[in-house]
């Protein structure tokens, strides 16, 4: 008989949700009570999104008078994002950071963001994301399933990195497998781009470049560096081929239990939040440059213009409704007419 992983059920997360915190409230000084929201976070406290939500519960504690707080649960402690996201839902986690990809499964319109070369620049993404001209009903599109979306954060820009030499244009990335998040949107990109693209937990992707299974990953500067990946694939190519979001999602009726001005106070401290992670995502590339640059990688430049050309087709596959085809004439209409520096 074949053995089989339990899988936790949502009763159990809820379970351990609670038993790491006991109470949501926490009595001042002045006898009254401040309200806790919990967050679920993947990353780690270094993390520029990790350090914008600390910064952010600091400021809705002071501003609103210690009513309420923010406290946040990084490295996944409260589970995967998917679960994470089932835990907002089940009214049992008040908010998570979770990948615009996830969001495609409640709404797949939200496959908009998802694509190549959307956005030039981490400031074109920042605003046509979180502009409610341009996104207003996509993020209030999925509240049926008891998910807002507060706000999208940048997640880093993704390039292409090699154990078999620098990349310049997609012929470079023929015969090279390369370690793609698990969906057919980012295998066909792979393809697309020259390469062959290889489903695999982030945690398996050093060995299996080292051991030769693959030939080199795609992602930002921070994870390339942190997970020291630079030691076996040294040549990082800035294909800058995709800026996701991440979505702060919450259940609305969170939200909803709110007075309006608290609603106020926390929508423009996560404007604020929004800004500073730009800083801290900046800073965060260049020591992570330093460091894979310490560690023996080397950073070149590409034909931007070819890989976008090849990946013309994806776009073309996965812009198949109105509500997408509005959303990416309005981002591109948006965009500066210049290369991210």
């Amino acid at each position: 008989m074949t053995g089989h992983r339990a899988v936790p059920t949502l009763a159990a997360m809820t379970a351990a949700v609670l038993a790491l915190s006991v109470s949501a409230c926490s009595p001042g000084d002045d006898g009254t009570s401040t309200t806790y929201l919990k967050v679920a976070f993947n990353q780690t406290e270094t993390h520029p999104q990790y350090k914008a939500l600390a910064a952010l519960g600091e400021r809705i504690e002071e501003r609103t008078d210690g009513r309420y707080g923010l406290e946040i649960f990084p490295n996944e402690t409260l589970g995967n994002q998917k679960d994470s996201i089932e835990l907002v839902q089940a009214d049992v986690v008040d908010l998570a950071m979770v990948a615009g990809s996830l969001l495609e499964n409640y709404n797949p319109d939200f496959v908009v963001f998802n694509l190549p070369y959307t956005f030039d620049t981490q400031e074109h993404q920042r605003e046509t994301v979180n502009d409610p001209e341009i996104t207003g009903e996509l993020f209030t599109s999925i509240e049926d399933d008891s998910i807002r979306v507060l706000a999208g954060f940048h997640g880093g820009i993704r390039s292409v990195y090699s154990s078999e030499g620098p990349v310049t244009e997609p012929a470079d990335l023929a015969g090279q497998k390369i370690r793609v998040i698990e969906s057919d949107t980012n295998l066909r990109m792979m393809e697309l781009m020259g390469g062959s693209g290889t489903p695999m937990g982030q945690g398996d992707v050093y060995t299996a470049i080292q051991s030769g299974v693959l030939s080199g990953g795609e992602n930002n500067e921070s994870i390339y560096a942190n997970l020291k990946h630079a030691e076996i694939a040294p040549y990082y190519s800035y294909t800058r081929h995709l800026m996701f979001p991440d979505y702060l999602v919450v259940n609305p009726s969170t939200m909803d239990e709110l007075s309006e001005e608290d609603q106020q106070i926390f929508a423009e401290e996560i404007e604020t939040a929004l800004v500073e992670e730009a800083e801290l995502w900046v800073e965060e590339v260049e020591t992570s440059v330093e460091t894979a640059v310490a560690a023996g990688a080397e950073f070149n430049e590409v034909d931007t213009e070819a890989f976008r050309v090849a990946l013309e087709p994806l776009i073309e596959e996965k812009l198949t409704t109105p509500v997408t085809q509005e959303i990416y004439a309005q981002v591109r209409a948006a965009a500066p007419g210049e290369e991210t520096p």
